[in-house]
């Protein structure tokens, strides 16, 4: 879907990725709930664009509020962030982990429809609320839940598992196994220098080692470690959907934002199961979709923003962009081409394996962050856009590749 219109996304804000590895989590203590991160995420991006007298309507991606806090109806918590956004549209859409990459959707689809010059899109998940293995449970919600009972005690870390082990019988365990260690290092990294990321403090001298230590199929999984796992997450993210007109009226500059290039959005059959487990078909599709309607290919970009929930999940991202052929993610992740100073790097905040994993917020986090290395706002985390390059790509990912959204944004002139 490529724009029929300018459309642009300005003013991102991420708050801190809260969970285990945070000095501020305590698992025994009270923490803020949905209403805190819907508040200072939102705030944030208003106070950018000259505050919610400029927006026009507001939407909120969020997964599964109604079993981890209890809590449904979140479009309707817009006019608790700003008593100027009270009556103005505003609604909540869902798409297990990809909730957040489809309040982008909506909202541009609100501005291309001419329905509004500004939406306010935000993403929210608050899931320490319970315990590991009753989260696992209300996770298991983003797939097919007739197989729950038929899965893994951990029902996504088994999924990704089982595609693991594929991978690994085509491919072969020692190189992708090492692979996977290369992934979390750099994710840990890459957070070490964002101070909304979880693992923003994470110490570990040999991270790759750690990393590599074996699979424990008794207490977790067949072919993954705790470490291949992204981890359970508080936390919400905002940006601004604009216009062109709606750029001016927020008095930003046009350098200042990031431009909508393309776009891809795909579904596929949640009951059924993955043709060649060792394939993210759908996430292949979508941003086919989204380079295509650009007018650019996966040669064309400076930086990815990939749906890394499990390190698997961050080797079969790249051969689904296209940079590597199918069995050659692993090889292309070993030869550093991923990393921050690489051919093209993955992931600059951490991705959900460093940054966090809210899961209703992620897709908006991964635009904030895209819209942040764009603008030379990244901060410490700041990676050198080529100016042949321009483009950055976001891919979030619901479910076991189940509904994805692909965006390729422009650094604006």
């Amino acid at each position: 879907m490529k724009p029929s219109k300018k459309i642009y996304m300005i003013a991102g804000y991420n708050t801190i990725s809260m969970g285990t590895g945070r000095k501020e989590f305590n698992p025994k203590k009270e923490r803020p709930g949905l209403e805190h991160y819907l508040k200072e995420a939102g705030q944030g991006t208003l106070q950018q664009i000259g505050g919610a007298g400029n927006v026009d309507e507001g939407v909120v991606g969020n997964f599964m509020a109604a079993r981890f806090n209890k809590q449904a109806h979140l479009g309707a918590f817009l006019g608790m962030i700003d008593p100027q956004l009270r009556l103005k549209p505003s609604t909540r859409v869902e798409g297990a982990c990809a909730s957040g990459g489809l309040a982008l959707v909506t909202g541009i689809k609100s501005v291309l429809s001419g329905s509004a010059e500004v939406v306010l899109a935000l993403g929210v998940e608050v899931q320490n609320t319970v315990k590991a293995i009753y989260g696992a449970d209300i996770l298991a919600g983003a797939g097919w839940f007739q197989r729950r009972k038929e899965g893994h005690a951990y029902f996504f870390p088994g999924q990704f598992s089982d595609r693991a082990g594929v991978y690994f019988e085509k491919y072969g365990r020692e190189k992708t196994r090492k692979a996977f260690a290369r992934w979390y290092r750099n994710a840990v990294e890459n957070a070490r220098l964002c101070p909304t990321a979880q693992e923003y403090e994470n110490k570990t001298a040999d991270l790759e080692a750690l990393a590599l230590t074996e699979p424990n199929p008794k207490s977790f999984t067949d072919h993954l470690n705790v470490f291949d796992c992204s981890k359970v997450s508080d936390g919400a993210s905002a940006i601004a959907i604009v216009t062109e007109e709606g750029l001016k009226r927020c008095g930003v500059a046009p350098n200042d934002a990031v431009e909508i290039a393309g776009i891809g959005h795909a579904a596929d059959d949640l009951t059924a199961l993955p043709a060649d487990p060792a394939r993210l078909d759908t996430v292949a599709h979508a941003v086919k979709i989204a380079l295509e309607s650009a007018g650019i290919t996966a040669g064309d970009l400076a930086t990815v923003e990939t749906h890394d929930c499990f390190t698997i999940a961050g080797i079969l991202g790249v051969e689904a962009i296209g940079l590597a052929p199918q069995g050659k993610g692993a090889d292309f992740v070993l030869e550093g081409h991923t990393a921050r100073d690489g051919k093209i790097p993955f992931n600059t905040t951490g991705g959900l394996i460093g940054w966090g994993h809210p899961t209703g917020a992620t897709g908006v986090h991964q635009a904030v962050t895209i819209w942040e290395q764009l603008t030379g706002k990244a901060g410490a985390a700041q990676i050198s856009i080529p100016a042949e390059k321009p483009y950055g790509l976001s891919i979030n990912m619901g479910g076991d590749d189940r509904t994805v959204v692909a965006i390729v944004y422009k650094k604006s002139a």
